[in-house]
C-alpha cells in the first residue's frame, strides 16, 4: 500500500516554531534621541522650521516626537525622539536622503548653537508598568548611573520599583543607553492626568506602597542600595510639542 504525504501539518508545525524568533527580531524597542538648543533670539525661526521638517521627512519608524525640557541643566533645548524601531530599521535608515539633509543644515541647523547631544536607548519591557506605545504630553526623566560593575543590581532594584509603581498605578517606562556614553537608566514617569499627578496625596505615600508590595523593612534596603550603587541621577520634566513633530 503506498502512503500519500501530506506536507501541510509539517509546514504548520514548522511556522509555528519560528514565529518566537519571528516576533522576537521584529520587536521595535530602540528609540535614538537627539537633544538640540536653539540661538536664544532665534526660537521662533527654529520652532517652525522643525515643525516643517518634522512633518516632511519624518514618519514610519523614523517619526520625531519633539518635547521642550522644563527644568534641569538642558532647560532651553528640545529633545527629539525617534522611534520606536529596530536595530534592523536603524540600519536601513541611513541619512533619509540628500533633500532631507539639505532641509536640516539649510533651513534647521541655521538657527542652533553648537551644543548637542544624541543616544540610543532600548526599552525595558520587564521593568516597565506601561507599553513602549503608551505614552503621554508630560513626562519626568530620570536619568539613572550605576556604580562600575552594578547595573545588574540596579536593575534588581527597578524591578522592586516596578512592582510598586503597579501598586500605585504609576505610568513608567524604563529604557536603558546603548553605545551612548556612560551606561544609565532612563526612568520615564509618564503623567497621564498632568503633573497633578506630583501632587502630595495624589497617591498613597511611596514608602508606604513599597513595603506593602516588597515587604516590611525593604524601604531601609532600598536606602541602603541606593548609596550602595548608585553612582548619580538627576531628573528633568518634558513637555511635548505637538505642533512641532511627526503627524
Amino acid at each position: 500500500m503506498k502512503i500519500k504525504f501530506n506536507p501541510k501539518p509539517l509546514a504548520l508545525y514548522l511556522l509555528i516554531m519560528v514565529m518566537p524568533l519571528w516576533s522576537m527580531a521584529q520587536t521595535k524597542n530602540v528609540i535614538s534621541t537627539h537633544r538640540v538648543f536653539p540661538k536664544i533670539d532665534k526660537v521662533l525661526e527654529f520652532e517652525q522650521a522643525l515643525a516643517n521638517h518634522a512633518q516632511k521627512y519624518h514618519s514610519g519608524d523614523a517619526a520625531w516626537r519633539v518635547f521642550a525640557i522644563q527644568t534641569g541643566p538642558d532647560m532651553g533645548g528640545y529633545h527629539i525622539t525617534e522611534g520606536p524601531k529596530t536595530w534592523e530599521s536603524e540600519d536601513a535608515r541611513g541619512d533619509l536622503g540628500a533633500a532631507h539633509m539639505e532641509d536640516w543644515h539649510k533651513n534647521v541647523a541655521i538657527y542652533l548653537t553648537d551644543k548637542q547631544s544624541a543616544g540610543y536607548y532600548e526599552f525595558i519591557d520587564s521593568l516597565s508598568s506601561v507599553a513602549i506605545g503608551d505614552v503621554t504630553d508630560k513626562i519626568n526623566v530620570t536619568n539613572v548611573y550605576p556604580k562600575a560593575g552594578q547595573s545588574d543590581n540596579v536593575m534588581l532594584m527597578i524591578k522592586k520599583l516596578q512592582k510598586t509603581w503597579e501598586a500605585s498605578g504609576a505610568s513608567v517606562a524604563v529604557y536603558k543607553s546603548n553605545s551612548s556614553g556612560q551606561f544609565h537608566y532612563l526612568i520615564v514617569t509618564r503623567y497621564k492626568e498632568g503633573l497633578k499627578e506630583k501632587t502630595p496625596g495624589f497617591r498613597k505615600p511611596f514608602k508606604e506602597t513599597y513595603e506593602a508590595v516588597n515587604g516590611q523593612g525593604s524601604y531601609a534596603q532600598y536606602q541602603k542600595d541606593l548609596a550602595e550603587y548608585i553612582d548619580k541621577s538627576w531628573s528633568e520634566l518634558l513637555f511635548l510639542q505637538k505642533d512641532m513633530s511627526s503627524k
